[in-house]
């Protein structure tokens, strides 16, 4: 199914599996709205920039750089999207932040920095708002929402009220047929993952899942293209993707 004509409007798109998404769906046509959080990352986005200027070339895109940490900086983000685009039909947020630490040695300042919960409810407050009718939310959440993973408590924690934003707000939008839902990925194998594990905890996740591995963006790109194409008529889900890391 083409995404021609179709906006697409990805938090933390410019690299790991924002990145690999954006070139699945550049693929089928659509245009890419591309948001990165650090100055640090302008690097990978420009190389993902030379990669879909090469690959191709019809397709219509841009970057934007922001800490989408408060409502000002996201009504900002959509807004320069809409001037650059006219309208946005997809929302694909993959931004997050992780902390593994004992609940008891965490700070209030470090509590503060975890957006993962305040980001994904302005993100889908603001795609409610702003996304066309018949349209796609979407968030990338953790499979540890069904399992316990030590000193992951803040993190998994911080991601659980994405699970019912997403019931909820599926449900508000049903009458403008705008399908919202959450994809739950396994540990992945980014850059994203391995500062805070030890090698032996590395070795146990990949022990857990098929193949004995770790989930790469491969695994994950595919189902959001395809919920955000013909997978519609599911709404309101969490979708768990990680080689059996965890069972339901």
């Amino acid at each position: 199914m083409s995404l021609e004509g179709k906006v697409v409007l990805i938090t933390g798109g410019a690299k790991n599996l924002g990145a690999e998404i954006a070139l699945s769906l550049a693929s089928i046509g659509a245009s890419l709205a591309l948001h990165y959080n650090s100055p640090s990352t302008k690097e990978s986005a420009d190389t993902l920039a030379k990669t879909i200027s090469q690959s191709f070339p019809k397709v219509k895109f841009s970057f934007y750089q922001g800490d989408l940490t408060t409502k000002a900086a996201v009504d900002k983000l959509f807004e320069a999207v809409l001037k650059d685009f006219g309208k946005i039909d997809i929302v694909i947020n993959t931004i997050g932040k992780v902390l593994k630490k004992p609940i008891a040695e965490i700070s209030e300042a470090e509590y503060d920095t975890i957006v993962n919960s305040k980001s994904a409810f302005l993100i889908l407050q603001a795609g409610a708002k702003h996304v066309e009718d018949g349209g796609k939310l979407i968030t990338i959440v953790t499979a540890l929402l069904a399992a316990f993973t030590g000193f992951y408590t803040s993190y998994a924690g911080s991601k659980a009220p994405v699970e019912h934003f997403t019931r909820g707000v599926a449900k508000e939008l049903m009458g403008r047929r705008i399908s919202v839902n959450a994809v739950a990925p396994g540990p992945m194998d980014t850059p994203f993952f391995y500062p805070q594990e030890a090698d032996d905890a590395v070795a146990f996740h990949k022990s857990q899942a098929l193949d004995g591995r770790l989930t790469d963006v491969k695994d994950i790109a595919p189902l959001v293209k395809f919920l955000v194409t013909e997978g519609g008529w599911i709404t309101g889900q969490t979708l768990f993707a990680n080689g059996g890391y965890t069972t339901r």
